[in-house]
């Protein structure tokens, strides 16, 4: 077996042993789905897993359920890049807040991350973050009005912002209409807790902000879209957010 297959079913083995811990029921039909692998697979993964002495439980029969005994404690935590990066800008935004809890052990951790990375993804992950922008806390009138939006739309701003691609959105105007924009998702502003997205607006061709939680659907387009420099949305920034 190749290099690349050992350590690829090793990662997979880890976040299948991450995922048994859940209190989400599994089947070995779900989770060849969820991983992307056959049935088969999973099922020699939770051979093995067994062998290496984690108590792995199968019910009988079609469809039975499998499951980690929760005295068991996975020790080792792999993250996927995707994974890793989400966790190291969720610290550089912390930090960036100044909160005065929980934030003692956020350094060692930050440095363990990105020692994890080659420097040209070290690179790409400063560029992300540059990217995020804090401001200040929102007020108490616009939290009243805060909803969170759906998981597919959070789904796709968060990948259409990774990639620099450009979005079609469905928005709710504070007036409650609706309209029907192109957006290219350049950057991301948190004026605690509401998120914004501080984008290129191509029905109106001009810089604008959208709350995150007034978007009703986001569909990626495939189009990539080229950086712009902060410069180019002063205005947008400046502006009251929630007017848009």
């Amino acid at each position: 077996m190749a290099q690349k297959d050992v350590t690829g079913r090793l990662e997979r083995m880890d976040r299948l042993a991450a995922r048994l811990k859940e209190d989400t029921p599994s089947t070995v039909g779900g989770l060849a789905a969820e991983f992307g692998v056959s049935t088969r697979t999973i099922s020699r993964d939770l051979a093995l897993m067994r062998a290496r002495g984690m108590p792995v439980d199968a019910d009988r029969g079609r469809g039975g359920g499998v499951r980690l005994d929760h005295s068991w404690g996975v020790g080792r935590l792999n993250l996927s890049y995707g994974e890793a990066v989400d966790l190291l800008i969720s610290i550089a935004v912390a930090e960036q807040m100044k909160s005065p809890m929980f934030l003692a052990n956020l350094g060692a951790v930050r440095r363990q991350l990105i020692a994890s990375f080659s420097p040209g993804k070290r690179a790409e992950v400063d560029r992300l973050k540059s990217r995020i922008l804090v401001g200040v806390t929102a007020s108490s009138y616009v939290q009243m009005g805060v909803t969170g939006p759906s998981e597919r739309v959070v789904q796709a701003l968060h990948q259409a912002f990774v990639d620099r691609e450009m979005l079609l959105i469905r928005y709710r105007r504070e007036d409650g209409r609706l309209s029907e924009r192109e957006i290219e998702p350049q950057y991301l502003l948190l004026k605690y807790p509401v998120w914004y997205v501080v984008a290129q607006d191509h029905l109106r061709d001009a810089p604008r902000t959208f709350r995150c939680d007034r978007i009703q659907s986001a569909m990626r387009t495939g189009s990539r879209f080229r950086l712009l420099p902060k410069l180019h949305f002063a205005s947008a920034l400046a502006q009251d957010t929630q007017a848009n």
